[in-house]
């Protein structure tokens, strides 16, 4: 069921002569119940709506209310004649509202304050929440491609949806299918790391076959494969930072990272040297470029692989994943190189 979604606005109290923002009339769309400090959160929502209204920017206030109520809330927000959305709390709300967007000339801001924000890391937005909005409002519009992913949904039906950070097959959304809410609001990153060394213990990282093509016309290529993961952005921040060489949000293709083994130590190996930033990629562990990929089950294979888009657990296979070329407005602060 999609959730509802509340709204107040609040006009402008004053213009910055420091300050000429590009945008004119912004919605801020937060999740309540994303990151780990609910107080410190509503605290840092506030500042973002005082640096807004300081500038001379009508701002709207939409709260979430449930899964699917982020969409909905961008909805409005484009009806009421947004200029721009700031989807405030982490990858999974930036995620949803990303779904409205697509396709609008409407661009997308993040103010991160979510357990995991990848989006916000990549295009340098760390800080305070005051701190963020104000290089917001110096940023530029930019357009870039986005990542489409069609699956097979919890009802068996085919669904799709886009994804601005990465989509994963296999190991990884199993870790976010096994992620409890009310402990991932407690716990924060820890759980993600606790939960991934379980996963890595214990899986047996069922293989599974993927086509890829580099261009859309050669011929695909076929591969059995255990993890995929389709990465749009070149830095995730944190532990990880850069996992796939060459990944961008202004790419028209894919950064394709394929595990072909299943081999426990390679993956804990190939983990910690991207901890490191020292990674690389040898015959188990490849690093594709492509226009688009097909996975599908290995005949014969019963278990269900789930897959996930930016940390959001979809379905399961078949899967196709592409790029959608402009397709979408990010406000890019000065000094990022997403």
């Amino acid at each position: 069921m999609i959730g509802s979604c509340a709204s107040r606005a609040q006009s402008a109290e004053g213009t910055s002569s420091e300050v000429k923002p590009a945008v004119r009339h912004v919605a801020l769309i937060y999740n309540p119940a994303s990151g780990q400090y609910s107080a410190r959160r509503a605290a840092g929502i506030q500042d973002a709506l005082d640096v807004m209204r300081s500038a001379g920017v009508e701002t709207e206030e939409f709260e979430t209310n449930g899964a699917g109520s982020g969409m909905a809330c961008a909805q409005r927000a484009i009806a009421a004649g947004c200029d721009a959305i700031i989807a405030c709390g982490g990858d999974g709300t930036a995620h949803e509202v990303v779904q409205s967007l697509v396709g609008t000339n409407v661009a997308l801001g993040v103010i991160p304050l979510g357990t995991a924000n990848a989006l916000a890391s990549d295009l340098g937005l760390i800080g305070s929440p005051a701190k963020v909005t104000r290089s917001l409002l110096e940023a530029a519009p930019v357009r870039v491609p986005v990542g489409r992913i069609h699956f097979q949904n919890g009802d068996g039906n085919p669904d799709s949806r886009y994804f601005i950070v990465a989509a994963g097959v296999g190991a990884d959304a199993l870790l976010m299918a096994r992620m409890d809410a009310g402990l991932k609001r407690r716990l924060g990153y820890l759980l993600y790391i606790t939960e991934a060394f379980r996963i890595w213990a214990t899986d047996p990282f069922p293989l599974f076959r993927a086509a890829f093509t580099k261009n859309g016309h050669d011929r695909p290529r076929d591969a059995e494969i255990s993890q995929l993961l389709a990465v749009r952005v070149r830095s995730f921040g944190g532990l990880l930072r850069k996992l796939a060489p060459g990944a961008t949000l202004r790419s028209g293709s894919l950064s394709l990272v394929a595990f072909k083994t299943r081999n426990r130590l390679r993956y804990l190996s190939f983990l910690l040297a991207v901890i490191a930033g020292r990674h690389t990629f040898l015959r188990d562990v490849e690093l594709w470029d492509a226009s688009s990929v097909v996975c599908r089950p290995r005949n014969g294979s019963s278990k269900p692989i789930f897959v996930e888009a930016d940390g959001e657990v979809l379905g399961s296979l078949p899967v196709r994943l592409e790029v959608v070329p402009d397709a979408l407005t990010v406000l890019v602060p000065p000094g990022a190189n997403p």
